[in-house]
């Protein structure tokens, strides 16, 4: 019977205590010339392994729970230990009774470079600088962990927005690009500190109204759900009266541009006139994509 005891709590354990991510991590090396080079595999499964067994928080996440994500990048060029790359991080959050996965976060990180030795060892470090490749996937990951946060609960992402932020800081440290105020508008730094702004905190209340009164409700009431979908999107405006063409307000259409086109293109039918002029205006960069809303 002791027997017994110790082995359920040993599962249940093992089932609340559960990693955060799953996570499918590429490495694409075919602008190098010589993408069967062995290291790109080695550095593929280690980043795998160092993704998805890492235990990011403290909180408990079952199997069920983890969060689909996927991580793509694209080595330009590679000379002994010295890694250029483009990286491109997506995740998404399944949608309340339906089968359907709705795209949370999808960010292209375009100044990704980094050491990397073959069999290294990668461990992260919350408080300290390990080197830029751990510190740019860290600071990804806490990104997706907000984001899925966020979309469950008003500024649910608090804390990990706040880890995310303390790795971009403790990061500064190194030449790597991305992580300083004089890196632009479209960096790492620009990025968590827009975020965590009061000048865009429509975006964050957004990201939980989208979900929870919207896109949560359309298996029981899809006219309910797609017309609080809509009504979501004058949130936005107010970020696009203070900051026209933000880069965070880019950073959300290119997570839910296409899905919006086919909310608005199909299901009940209801008055979508104003929606489309909001798209318009508030995110032109997708013009295209709203050009073809079938009304």
């Amino acid at each position: 019977m002791r027997r017994l005891i110790v082995f359920l709590a040993f599962l249940i354990s093992g089932i609340v205590s559960s990693q955060e991510l799953n996570c499918t991590v590429n490495v694409i090396a075919q602008q190098t010339g010589n993408d069967n080079n062995v290291v790109f595999k080695t550095l593929e499964k280690q980043l795998n392994e160092f993704v998805n067994n890492t235990q990011w928080t403290e909180k408990g996440f079952s199997v069920e729970e983890r969060i689909n994500c996927s991580m793509v990048i694209n080595v330009t060029s590679y000379e002994n230990d010295r890694f250029n790359a483009t990286l491109q991080v997506s995740s998404s959050r399944p949608i309340f009774n339906s089968t359907y996965s709705s795209p949370v976060y999808n960010y292209n990180d375009k100044d990704f470079n980094f050491q990397y030795l073959e069999f290294q060892n990668l461990v992260y470090n919350p408080l300290q600088f390990e080197s830029n490749l751990i510190s740019v996937l860290s600071f990804h990951v806490f990104m997706i962990l907000g984001m899925d946060a966020d979309s469950f609960a008003l500024n649910g992402g608090d804390e990990f927005f706040a880890q995310a932020q303390t790795i971009a800081n403790y990061s500064q440290q190194l030449n790597g690009q991305g992580w300083k105020l004089e890196d632009g508008l479209q960096s790492r730094f620009a990025l968590i500190d827009n975020l965590l702004s009061p000048t865009f905190k429509e975006i964050r209340s957004t990201m939980y109204d989208y979900h929870i009164t919207g896109l949560d409700i359309m298996a029981d009431d899809a006219k309910k759900g797609k017309v609080q979908v809509i009504s979501t999107l004058t949130e936005l405006q107010e970020i696009h009266k203070r900051r026209p063409n933000s880069y965070l307000m880019r950073v959300f259409f290119d997570a839910k541009s296409d899905e919006l086109m086919d909310i608005l293109s199909g299901g009940p039918s209801v008055n979508i006139t104003d929606a489309v002029d909001i798209l318009n205006r508030i995110a032109p960069m997708h013009s295209q994509k709203w050009r073809n809303i079938k009304f």
